[in-house]
């Protein structure tokens, strides 16, 4: 198989051409050495084996790999941010590992996610509520007011906070976690009138962040 011909190929039809094992090898090879190009493959009704499944479906794990990424209703179009699809109503407790510049949030399920206005932005309306973490500086927002928070510095620093949600009581609060401690950050009150989504909001190049889980309790 040759590394030249996926070069021009964007979708690649090999549907019954009876490739075995050692072919599929020869196909990840090939992808990994250009994998750039392709958004489409095509292997219906061909044997690749236990082996060749493995070998092609780590390409599905490849951060260098582009797959297709249709779009979506409840995406949003312009800002990096996502919400989770499970909603929660009553009480919750996660935790989040996160670095660089990135806005931890609950949202109600209507915000608007087309455009790049602050009604898509979490803690920029009324729709959702938002921590933001960078650097040991923290801020929380809700309908596109800011609160600068002055953390404790007798403690280690964290690059982990959590999120404890009493959707009932109407309550949201946002805690640093430093050597198994909860350091209260900030407590949002108030009356929920929807469910309370997750959301993450990325900033800027070089952040990520990583949900630790979520418990969820009667309500």
């Amino acid at each position: 198989l040759s590394v030249k011909i996926l070069n021009i190929c964007r979708i690649f039809l090999l549907s019954g051409c009876l490739i075995t094992e050692e072919g599929c090898a020869s196909l990840a090879s090939a992808l990994r050495s250009n994998p750039s190009h392709l958004r489409e493959l095509d292997l219906s009704y061909n044997h690749p084996g236990d082996s060749g499944v493995k070998l092609l479906s780590a390409g599905l794990e490849d951060p260098d790999w582009i797959l297709s990424y249709p779009d979506h209703p409840d995406r949003f179009d312009h800002w990096p941010q996502l919400l989770c699809r499970s909603g929660l109503t009553g009480r919750c407790y996660w935790e989040v590992e996160w670095r660089g510049l990135v806005y931890i949030s609950v949202s109600y399920r209507g915000i608007r996610r087309k455009g790049s206005s602050n009604d898509c932005l979490f803690g920029r309306n009324d729709q959702s509520w938002s921590l933001s973490c960078s650097d040991g500086r923290y801020s929380v927002w809700h309908n596109n007011r800011g609160t600068s928070i002055t953390s404790s510095s007798s403690s280690s620093v964290s690059n982990r906070v959590a999120v404890y949600v009493d959707c009932p009581a109407g309550s949201l609060s946002f805690y640093r976690v430093s050597s198994d401690k909860l350091i209260h950050l900030y407590t949002f009150n108030t009356i929920f009138t929807e469910p309370l989504y997750p959301g993450f909001w990325i900033w800027s190049l070089g952040s990520s962040l990583q949900s630790c889980g979520l418990n969820v309790g009667g309500g």
